[in-house]
């Protein structure tokens, strides 16, 4: 009878460690300003292909998530398109921390439009969105391919999507991608023009990529693979 309580309580605490030791990541969507079409689509494929690689997911549009408490169940946090003000003193505080604590964050396409008024976030981020012209095709160059989200990809990269301009980008970003102006029409940013990039900040480990505007862009075996390489980074699973 030992035995078996032993066994019982071994049992116990191994899954205890077990479900520990899984990465779990929190996606966030919420909007106050434009709202993307392409978020519920976004919201799906990331989940999707996160799951595929044992990696938990929840996803909200609730602040009230961001708190210290609640943050405590999370190892990243992913913005997917969030756009505006979004959070209060006390909630931007957790955030901090969170960051601080040494987990990740990863930006995706208008998490650059998204609470232009608090510094730090546009440090985290690395850039804040400027401005955008008409969705089209562009030539996507790979500048680094030794990193988790870009490995495997081909060093010219053509993709059709909303292709932003940005201010105030941060100094000491690794850029991963740029987009070659010359390929579309209405780029601002001149003959340098990063569309995505990564560091280490404030403790933690952040990665952002402007891609994502549209429904399509998600069905992309190549963006699916950025974006899986890019949570595996913040997550330190590489």
């Amino acid at each position: 009878m030992m035995r078996t309580n032993l066994s019982i309580l071994l049992f116990i605490f191994c899954g205890t460690l077990l479900s520990r030791a899984q990465q779990n990541v929190l996606i966030f969507s919420k909007t106050t300003e434009f709202r993307h079409e392409s978020i519920p689509k976004g919201v799906a494929t990331v989940s999707e292909i996160l799951k595929a690689e044992g990696i938990g997911v929840q996803h909200t549009e609730d602040v009230l998530y961001f708190c210290k408490d609640s943050l405590a169940n999370f190892d990243a946090l992913i913005f997917l398109s969030t756009t505006g003000d979004l959070f209060d003193t006390e909630q931007k505080k957790a955030i901090q921390q969170f960051i601080n604590s040494g987990k990740g964050f990863v930006g995706i396409h208008a998490a650059s439009d998204t609470e232009h008024h608090w510094p730090w976030y546009g440090q985290l981020v690395g850039g804040y969105f400027a401005s955008h012209p008409a969705v089209q095709k562009a030539k996507i160059d790979v500048l680094k391919k030794d990193h988790p989200s870009t490995e495997g990809l081909q060093s010219v990269w053509w993709h059709k999507d909303e292709w932003y301009d940005f201010k105030e980008v941060q100094p000491g970003l690794n850029i991963l991608m740029t987009v070659d102006e010359s390929s579309y029409k209405g780029g601002k940013m001149g003959q340098f023009h990063p569309v995505a990039w990564f560091r280490e900040f404030d403790g933690g480990r952040t990665f952002y990529t402007a891609l994502g505007h549209t429904n399509e862009s998600f069905d992309s075996k190549e963006f699916r693979k950025h974006l899986l390489g890019g949570v595996k980074y913040v997550l330190q699973l590489h």
